[in-house]
Parts: C-alpha cells; structure tokens; sequence
C-alpha cells in the first residue's frame, strides 16, 4: 500500500501551535493582521454564501455551525456556547474550525478555534470601532472580565489607539485576574468597583459577560452622547446586555441582519427597526459616524465570514513555520474507485 498523498493529508493547527503562532509573531500583530484580512472579505461581502448560524439549543446553552464560502475555498466552525461551564471548571466557549478548496471538496486546513475565536472576535470589534467611534478615542470600559476581556483591550489598543482600560465584573476575582494579565501591555488600568464607575471617560463602553439571560448591563441613564457601544456578550436567543431604550437613542451597525435580529441587542426592537450592515460602512456603500455626538453601537454576534477570514488568515500565516502536524483524514486509494480494495490491502498487509 503506498503512503497518503499530500492530498490526502491535511494540515492541522492544535491549541499548542496556535499559542506558538501568536507568540511567535506577537499577540498584538496577530490582532491586527486579522483585523486586515476580515475587513478585506467585508470589503467582498456579496461574494460569500450567506447563512445564520445552524443552532442547536439546550436548556444549557447552544452548539453552533457556522460555514460560508467565497466559491474558491468554503469554511466552517463548530462552536459552542454553555454558561454554566465556567462553575465547573470549563471555557465557556470552544471550537474547532476547518477550510477547504471548493474545487475539489478537499480540506486544506483542521484547526482549533477556541482560541482562534477570541482573537477574531477582539479584532472585529476593534476593526468595527476604528469606523465607528469618536475620533482618537483614548479610554475605553469592558464590562465583563471574563476570558475574551484581555483580547478586547489589545485589540483596542493596537487597532483603535486605546490608551486606557477600565474594568468591571460583578466577581472582582474576574477584574483582577484582567488586570494582572495585563500589567505588561503598557495600558493604563484601572479597576472599578461598579459599571457606573467604569464607564466614567471612556469613549468606547464594551460590554462582554456570559450569563445567558435578558440581562441590563447599561441602563439608558449610564450612556451619554457620542460614544461608541461594542455590545459583544448578547449573542443568542434570549441573551441581551443592553436596555431596550438605548437601542432607540443608537445608529446600529450589525453583521448580518437575518442573524443578529435573531441573536443580537436588537432581538428587543421591532423586526423592522432600522440598521446598517457593517460591510456597507467598510466598502464606503453607507455612512459610519456623521455626527460626534451621535451613538454608535456595534450589536455584534460574531458570523461566519469572520471565522473564514481567520482560517485563511492562519492557513496563510503556517506556511513555513512546521507548526502544523499532518493528518492522514483522507482516504487515498491507488485508484479513486476500487476505495474497498484499499482496505482489503490494509488487512492483508496487517495479517502478514
């Protein structure tokens, strides 16, 4: 029986070699170069296969796939969402991604996404805020200290200029774990004993907790005029951070409406209440911010285009480096019929 094929072996990108790539070229670099590769697929938004993510809920939480295609390569994520997890010890989100070339079905990249998701996610906010928040925004609060916290504040700072973070958690373990994270990332911080306090000067309010319920993370008394709102935490049926009448007061930029009124803040407004797709601001089809004492708010759930454009982006970004491991996931017969007979010969070979 003759070896696997290149073909026949896909490239896979474990947990390990993840941490290895980021580290290897710095978390802050990696954070933008994602954030350069899914504005560029927003930019050729109507390329893509659209579709709201295929959910399956529990009375726990929610198991997700995500696919799209572009019609040259189509990609998928597998992500779930379960609350509950952290209690016992467990992330509360993980996934796994994988690329393929649509010409022949075969896969090109198997990859973790766990930590894939939060740096994708991190740069989408901060990429969505670099079009939507005030001019040379300085401080920002992230409300939520739980494992995407870290990310935001890097992401902001590399991509939006962000010099200072105030954090807030309702467990104050969660906001100093934060800060102890960060004391080398050259952010001012400061730790904050409510919502309130932390959303004190800062021109970008992030709000990115768990919990999977109607939540009021932001009452309409706590946002003033001409801040911009990453709203990153409400992402499913039932799941919300914001009350309803800061919706009414916001311009609102979502990814994809069909999921977003589903998933999203908005899931709170009448279906037909007015948004704007985030890639119509990116491709200069529709205005971002036109006023500085308008509202921003990015109702973001995360969608599959993103996760797309993080697998090219790392599929691009191992060429070279060995961290992939090579997985024989296909089979490779000596002639693409006779699938049996490979087997047949694999038994033979086994039993001589």
């Amino acid at each position: 029986m003759t070896p696997p094929s290149k073909l026949a072996l896909v490239p896979f990108l474990s947990v390990e070699g993840m941490m290895k790539l980021v580290l290897s070229r710095g978390i802050e670099r990696v954070l933008r170069e994602l954030a350069e590769a899914i504005e560029e697929d927003f930019r050729r938004w109507p390329a893509f296969d659209k579709t709201p993510r295929i959910a399956s809920h529990s009375p726990v939480g929610v198991i997700e796939l995500m696919p799209t295609s572009d019609g040259a390569l189509y990609g998928f994520k597998y992500v779930n969402g379960h609350p509950k997890n952290m209690k016992e010890g467990l992330q509360t989100v993980t996934a796994f991604g994988l690329l393929a070339e649509v010409a022949t079905g075969y896969p090109v990249l198997l990859s973790e996404m766990t930590i894939l998701t939060a740096l994708r996610t991190a740069a989408t906010s901060a990429m969505a805020a670099r079009a939507l928040a005030p001019k040379n925004p300085r401080a920002m609060a992230i409300i939520g200290n739980g494992a995407q916290a870290e990310f935001q504040a890097l992401a902001f700072k590399a991509i939006c200029g962000i010099e200072e973070v105030r954090l807030y958690d309702i467990d104050p373990a969660a906001t100093r774990k934060c800060a102890r994270n960060l004391a080398t990332s050259g952010l001012t911080l400061t730790q904050c004993t409510s919502a309130e306090e932390a959303i004190l000067g800062a021109q970008i309010l992030t709000t990115v907790t768990a919990d999977k319920q109607y939540a009021t993370i932001l009452t309409d008394n706590m946002v003033g005029a001409g801040v911009h709102i990453n709203a990153v935490g409400g992402d499913c049926p039932g799941k919300t951070e914001l009350h309803r009448d800061i919706l009414t007061r916001s311009s609102i930029f979502v990814e994809y409406p069909p999921q977003t009124r589903v998933e999203g803040e908005i899931q709170q407004l009448d279906p037909d209440h007015p948004v704007t797709e985030l890639w119509q601001v990116l491709s200069g089809a529709a205005p971002g911010r036109t006023d500085p004492r308008q509202i921003t708010l990015f109702d973001s759930v995360g969608f599959a285009i993103e996760d797309f454009s993080a697998l090219r982006y790392v599929h691009g970004a191992i060429q070279g480096t060995g961290l992939a491991q090579m997985l024989d996931m296909i089979a490779d017969p000596d002639d693409p019929r006779d699938l049996y007979g490979m087997l047949l010969r694999a038994g033979a070979k086994a039993a001589a």
